[in-house]
């Protein structure tokens, strides 16, 4: 990708988008909104690098993307392309879009001292998770079953101490198996 210069010093990669904010077709009821940004300019060659500064939750290679989880909300930066789910309204929209093209630019602006990521951060396994739960499906964590428990946990929603019904050597274990993963 050539690098745009202007007056001889480096340019912003991502200058701008366009959006558009939606309710989900498959839940047109949803109070959330979800939001589609088409970029102005091609940010790809930037993606490695951002995913290597916001840790990203997969990568993938062709065509280039990375996704990410931020405040409860899953969100997917692809060359030419951001789409967020979840959001409250379009001012929410407008603020991660924005911290988003700061990110990208930053990124890129610095990418000599980054190391390109072209991997997403290891996840605990769901399974792993309810192995160790005590699949009585009580919701007492306030979800309908153990395994909606499981995948809370493997995205970051929950934590052991959120199941009431889990045992000490089970909370101590999954506690620390889920120590070795990053949940930012």
């Amino acid at each position: 990708m050539a690098e745009k210069i202007e007056n001889g010093q480096n340019a912003m990669l991502f200058s701008g988008y366009t959006k558009h904010i939606f309710r989900p077709e498959c839940n047109p009821s949803f109070e959330s909104v979800h939001c589609m940004a088409h970029l102005n300019e091609d940010v790809s060659a930037a993606l490695p690098y951002l995913n290597t500064v916001l840790g990203g939750t997969q990568y993938f290679n062709d065509p280039p993307e990375v996704m990410f989880h931020h405040n409860g909300k899953i969100i997917k930066v692809s060359g030419r392309e951001i789409a967020i789910n979840a959001l409250k309204d379009e001012q929410e929209a407008d603020r991660i879009l924005e911290w988003l093209k700061t990110e990208i630019n930053q990124a890129w602006d610095l990418r000599a001292d980054i190391t390109p990521c072209y991997a997403g951060k290891t996840k605990p396994k769901v399974f792993e998770v309810l192995r160790l739960l005590p699949k009585t499906n009580c919701q007492k964590c306030g979800l309908p079953t153990c395994m909606v428990f499981a995948v809370q946990v493997v995205e970051g929603g929950k934590e052991a101490a959120s199941c009431p019904e889990l045992n000490k050597e089970n909370r101590i274990k999954l506690s620390d198996y889920l120590a070795g993963f990053d949940f930012d």
